[in-house]
């Protein structure tokens, strides 16, 4: 199963240092102005809200800053958002004015072009790139004329997966200045019941925070309101700098009378699956450690000290062993070994002693690593009732041995045999990940990156935890024959204590009085089953609830998690079927307007006029994207004036409502752009 990931965000709204150069008149007076206070730079981020509704884990997040240009010139402004890598990008507008610039999601190719060509009427590039260890950036441009407001609005949608027996948000907040209204609005709405509910802050002290957030749940309902105000926000009593610098966090964690859960609204169905207090099952690990030259100094210590913690952490009923490569492949016993309190100190002694030495040879490493798995269970030299995983650790690429990916992933693939998970851990940034994930995922485990920071070692024990105490394995969901439709992943190797197991699909008859979910694993003792029967008339009684966050949220999570696992399935696939699972994950992406790494949005300004545009990418595509007003259109090239798209009421054909029409607004009386003076067009009495 997909191991927990954290819910993430943050967000970054900085004006631009260079002001945009449009012509202005040489007659305009220049004076100095006394500016407010959080104006940076001549921009004003008044404010910033972040709207997080949470409906069954599936969050519906809306970001929204609000700025003005005070100065007397056109000012560039960027708005940067840190969106979460497993987050999908649902709509982005930008309104100046009161004129609001909507996004279309389309097929990325289709973006491209459109984006090319609004470039090669030289319009200027942003950037959309991954940007952190959880998170990717979002980052739009746009010239604002002298005294305008500008809005940007993005939301995205992400389901919260359960993480060490809580589901967290994430939020990383910088904005760079002091901001007149900043507030960060959660409302979570569980069925089952919210169990705890926390709020916290890196950047601010307890008693502070105390003051600035309000936090309260009862029953399904949940509330959290972080807004501080100007002087709470001040690094200083006397600053005029922001300390809003660092992580904001909301975990909570719901009711469970009963291991599942199932909702079902309008045809479409979820299911989650937690049991608690099951026996862990023992595991057979069997570390496999690159410990070639590149290794040298800071990575190799770290990898020691995770591994010395993990040593601490291990049940006596688990085996395990160390595998090193380089050049050659050593390993710290000839098969997997008890964790027996003497084995351990052992093992320790071991781990302190590994030292770096020569080239890279993971085909090997791995080989000799699934071998011993293999052996241990084949000999009945562990538990019958015990679980095997294969953890690899790597900072490069094979350069000795077996050196071909293709290669490396075949051999792995078909020693394996599907009978156990490979997690491979990259560390750094100089190897293949593209290469590790796809091993990873084509044997039923995953890869994570390993940041070479000061935390690695932390990172290297925390995905060991998601892993260690495994509750079940060979974990089944089922459901009535012919009466689902389009189920996403049902089939898991292993259930880890804390995670959860989510289940999403389509009913063949939404009329349907009741419905059945099974859910068969082995576990440390027997093998077991647990069934959740549904009363769909109570189950539409308990949800009507459900509209106080936001409707049809199951037909997006499931349309969220199908394209998920698409795409992951399209990694490890080849020709035909690699083709196909790219098809379906397109159509569901622009069904249900999802930005994914197959599709992009356009930004454009109202009734498609291609001159303003713009592509929001998934982040971490690398994509150069573009969000440009093209404000002065023309125009402002011929004449020192400024001038400004807009909108304006005409009552010719409605006298008491009127019709918005597009307008331009031409300031500074018309200077540069008409002979003489603007008196001189003025007609008295012409109604």
């Amino acid at each position: 199963m997909a191991l927990a990931l954290w819910s993430c965000l943050a967000l970054a709204l900085l004006p631009s240092l260079a002001a945009s150069s449009f012509p202005r008149s040489p007659f305009r007076l220049l004076g100095k102005r006394s500016l407010p206070e959080g104006v940076v730079d001549d921009i004003e981020i008044y404010s910033t809200t972040i709207s997080c509704k949470v409906t069954s884990r599936f969050a519906h997040n809306v970001v929204t800053t609000r700025a003005v240009n005070r100065a007397d010139k056109a000012k560039e402004v960027s708005f940067d958002v840190e969106l979460p890598k497993t987050a999908f990008i649902t709509n982005f507008t930008l309104t100046i004015d009161g004129v609001t610039y909507p996004g279309n999601v389309k097929e990325k190719e289709a973006a491209k072009k459109q984006y090319e060509k609004a470039v090669s009427q030289g319009k200027t590039a942003g950037l959309v790139k991954a940007s952190g260890r959880k998170l990717e950036k979002f980052t739009v441009s746009v010239n604002v004329a002298a005294g305008s407001k500008v809005t940007f609005e993005l939301t995205y949608e992400e389901l919260l997966k359960r993480h060490k027996g809580k589901y967290e948000m994430f939020l990383k907040i910088q904005p760079k200045q002091l901001v007149k209204h900043f507030e960060i609005d959660a409302h979570i709405f569980e069925p089952q019941g919210i169990s705890t509910l926390d709020a916290t802050a890196s950047f601010i002290t307890n008693d502070l925070l105390g003051s600035a957030l309000t936090k309260s749940f009862s029953g399904k309902k949940g509330h959290v309101s972080f807004k501080p105000s100007l002087d709470q926000q001040r690094s200083c009593p006397s600053c005029t700098d922001s300390l809003l610098n660092g992580d904001f966090t909301i975990t909570y964690d719901v009711n469970r009378e009963s291991p599942a859960n199932v909702q079902v609204v309008n045809g479409y169905f979820v299911h989650f699956f937690a049991p608690e207090g099951l026996p862990v099952v023992p595991k057979n690990v069997v570390f496999v450690i690159d410990v070639s030259g590149s290794m040298y100094g800071r990575k190799l210590t770290q990898t020691k000290d995770a591994l010395l913690k993990i040593l601490e952490d291990m049940r006596e009923e688990d085996f395990l062993n160390f595998i090193l490569f380089s050049g050659d492949v050593t390993t710290w016993k000839d098969h997997l070994i008890q964790a027996t309190p003497e084995n351990l100190k052992e093992a320790k002694t071991f781990v302190k002693n590994i030292h770096d030495q020569g080239m890279t040879n993971i085909n090997d490493g791995l080989l000799r690593g699934i071998s011993m798995l293999n052996t241990g269970q084949e000999e009945h030299l562990v538990p019958e009732r015990s679980t095997s995983i294969l953890i690899m650790l790597t900072d490069g690429d094979a350069n000795v041995g077996e050196s071909r990916p293709e290669k490396i992933q075949e051999n792995v693939r078909n020693a394996i045999g599907g009978k156990f998970p490979l997690y491979n851990l990259g560390f750094g940034n100089n190897l293949n990940y593209n290469f590790l994930e796809r091993m990873a995922l084509e044997n039923r485990g995953l890869a994570r990156h390993i940041y070479e920071d000061s935390d690695a070692h932390l990172q290297l024990q925390g995905f060991y935890d998601e892993v260690a105490n495994p509750l079940l394995t060979g974990v089944e969901v089922e459901y009535p024959e012919n009466a689902i439709l389009d189920l996403t992943q049902n089939s898991y190797h292993h259930f880890y204590d804390g995670s959860e197991i989510v289940v999403a699909g389509r009913l063949v008859d939404e009329n349907i009085n009741s419905f059945k979910a099974d859910v068969k694993g082995h576990g440390a003792i027997n093998d077991l089953t647990f069934t959740e029967e549904v009363d769909m008339k109570e189950m539409e009684e308990a949800l009507k609830e459900q509209d106080y966050i936001f409707g049809n949220y199951i037909e997006r999570l499931w349309a969220y998690l199908t394209i998920e696992q698409l795409l992951e399935k399209s990694k490890k696939a080849h020709g035909d079927e690699k083709e196909n699972l790219t098809a379906q994950a397109l159509e569901l992406s622009l069904k249900y307007h999802f930005v994914t790494p197959l599709t992009s949005m356009v930004v454009t300004k109202p009734e498609d006029n291609e001159d303003q545009t713009a592509i929001a990418d998934k982040p971490g595509e690398g994509t150069e994207v573009k969000l440009q007003r093209e404000a002065n259109w023309a125009l402002w090239e011929n004449y020192g004036t400024e001038l400004r798209g807009g909108s304006q009421k005409d009552y010719r054909m409605d006298a008491s409502v009127g019709t918005k029409v597009m307008c331009w607004f031409v300031h500074n009386n018309g200077e540069g752009l008409i002979d003489g003076v603007h008196t001189d067009y003025i007609v008295p009495s012409l109604f």
